[in-house]
């Protein structure tokens, strides 16, 4: 039920790059196609679903697991078929890098000369960003907390979207919908003060609210203005920004939401790593002020919350800025953001958690607990995040590894 409604709503979203071609008189033919296998196999699933009588009730564990797993999938092979039936001879493997790369809002791309694709299929690229971000967040909010993950039951800790249910808003999916389209609205129309192109500016703000880095530019953000560059930067950061803050921040709660630790650590670290930054480009790089602090925050700043735009090559900074721009690339944005990483909350519980081992040094009688947001974390919790820090690194290694083995540069 759940994977049939979705590659419905994945059919329409194929639909609007069918206009988006008519538009600037491109073939439809990769979309028609699409949609064509895509909306049949949406409706033999519903199909199959109500004939079964499958009722909404509540999903165990694996089933969980299962449906986002095969969710994601079929998503990422659907988004494939637009790319492999285009005219632009781009082959299967080619077409599930890219397609997976845009719905998992990774951003890395296959493709190298990206302003040759005709202007429907960047759409649908910038498209998938969008589509993944919305789907990872709502996916944050509404399943994985129920799984009781390391760092996702700490998220439900904050003022929760499930209260205060209004006639206008009747569940969090759709309040959180509502933020992640206002942004990308609002930074659609401050990128059009900017003169950039209304279709570039939609193509970018897609990008920018998932923390994806797709860009219908081969030379990404850099031939932008300062301007433009600096929009992207703010609204880089709110993606990055945990969701329930941002509802509470709607809702002129603002001491609330600056009272929340893991937001008040985010901004730190972007304020003091991007000042480092800045520093080292003035004084080694020799670069005009405003020059290296925009660069500098830009990158950290895409760094940080996973996006992947560019202004710089930031391989031509002096080489101790390399270091810091690789342990940059740990530390995430916040829980409940599209942002990817480890996660600031992760980071900071950990430091709660060394902080607490050497108080049991002096103490060792003493029951200390670590707490977050003025509330206690069981041991269950804090066993879960170690468990999923733990992993990530251990996956990053293998991966490093194994890319080394195809003869990729360790670097």
């Amino acid at each position: 039920m759940i994977t049939g409604r979705i590659l419905s709503m994945l059919s329409i979203c194929l639909l609007s790059c069918v206009f988006i071609a008519i538009y600037f008189k491109e073939s439809i033919t990769p979309f028609f196609y699409s949609i064509a296998i895509c909306l049949p196999i949406a409706a033999i699933l519903l199909y199959i679903s109500r004939k079964n009588k499958i009722k909404q009730v509540r999903l165990k564990i694996k089933d969980s697991f299962f449906i986002v797993s095969m969710s994601w999938i079929l998503i990422g092979i659907i988004g494939a078929l637009p790319y492999l039936f285009s005219h632009n001879n781009i082959s299967l493997t080619d077409s599930l890098f890219e397609s997976i790369s845009g719905f998992t809002t990774t951003g890395s791309s296959i493709l190298t000369d990206i302003e040759a694709l005709p202007k429907s299929l960047l759409f649908w690229r910038s498209l998938t960003h969008w589509i993944g971000g919305i789907g990872i967040i709502v996916l944050v909010l509404m399943v994985l907390p129920e799984m009781q993950l390391g760092g996702y039951k700490i998220f439900n800790r904050e003022s929760s979207l499930q209260e205060r249910i209004t006639p206008k808003a009747k569940s969090a999916g759709f309040r959180v919908f509502l933020i992640y389209l206002g942004l990308t609205i609002a930074e659609i129309i401050f990128l059009l003060f900017g003169k950039m192109s209304l279709f570039d500016s939609v193509c970018h703000s897609f990008a920018t609210v998932a923390t994806g880095g797709f860009s219908p530019k081969n030379t990404s953000i850099t031939d932008y203005s300062p301007y433009i560059q600096y929009v992207i930067m703010v609204f880089m950061i709110l993606a990055g920004t945990n969701f329930t803050v941002h509802y509470i921040l709607l809702h002129g709660k603002f001491k609330k939401a600056f009272k929340n630790e893991e937001l008040k650590l985010y901004l730190l670290i972007i304020l003091i790593l991007g000042g480092i930054v800045t520093a080292g480009l003035y004084l080694k790089a020799h670069l005009p002020f405003e020059q290296a602090f925009r660069e500098a925050y830009f990158q950290l700043i895409s760094i940080i919350t996973c996006t992947g735009f560019a202004t710089a090559d930031y391989l031509q900074w002096p080489q101790y800025l390399w270091i810091l721009i690789f342990f940059a690339m740990f530390i995430g944005g916040s829980t409940g953001s599209t942002a990817g990483g480890i996660k600031v909350s992760r980071h900071l519980i950990i430091l709660k958690n060394i902080n607490r081992r050497f108080k049991q040094m002096l103490y060792p009688k003493a029951i200390i607990m670590v707490r977050y947001n003025n509330k206690s974390l069981g041991e269950n919790e804090n066993s879960k995040v170690m468990t999923f820090v733990s992993l990530y690194f251990i996956v990053f290694t293998i991966s490093t590894v194994l890319l080394v083995f195809t003869g990729m540069d360790i670097q």
